[in-house]
């Protein structure tokens, strides 16, 4: 049925692949270990420990005020993380970009820069721009203001609504 040499080359093709199969198989361990004892018998730590929320007999977060933050926070700091938000708003008095001027923002009226048009979305909404309501808004602009035009997702670490909140009360 098969000669000596088709058969060969059968065989050979096989034993071929099953050591490439085996040889991915080796550098994919190498690249991706995930746990178990490595090549001399040691066990690894976790490299990347997950926090998933839960707290079994850990000590209990105390939380604090808002305010407390803003009245703690680092202006430099402010000042840095406000440069994600650079690229469409300026500090200059009545310069608006893609997005108004926050110059004299903090306890400024809701949508109320001069020159600039503002989404249906924020002129709805009464009030100052005080610490409470910077803190909603740059937590997530479109649960504060739904249907706002601004596409900016937010800032989700406290510490960092607290600092650029307080960097912007410094601009008035």
């Amino acid at each position: 049925m098969f000669d000596t040499m088709t058969f060969t080359k059968i065989l050979g093709g096989f034993c071929g692949a099953f050591l490439i199969f085996l040889l991915g198989k080796w550098a994919g361990e190498s690249l991706y270990h995930t746990g178990g004892p490595d090549a001399h018998g040691e066990a690894h730590a976790d490299a990347y420990p997950i926090e998933t929320g839960d707290s079994h007999g850990g000590e209990e977060e105390v939380e604090v005020d808002f305010a407390t933050l803003v009245a703690e926070a680092d202006i430099g700091k402010g000042e840095r993380v406000f440069n994600k938000c650079r690229s469409c708003h300026s500090i200059e008095p009545g310069v608006n970009g893609t997005g108004p001027s926050l110059f004299g923002v903090f306890d400024r009226d809701v949508a109320s820069e001069a020159g600039f048009g503002f989404s249906g979305a924020l002129d709805g909404i009464e009030g100052n721009w005080d610490v409470d309501a910077l803190n909603a808004f740059l937590q997530s602009p479109k649960g504060f203001a739904p249907g706002t035009a601004m596409s900016f997702n937010g800032l989700p670490k406290d510490a960092d609504r607290a600092n650029i909140i307080a960097w912007l009360a410094t601009l008035n």
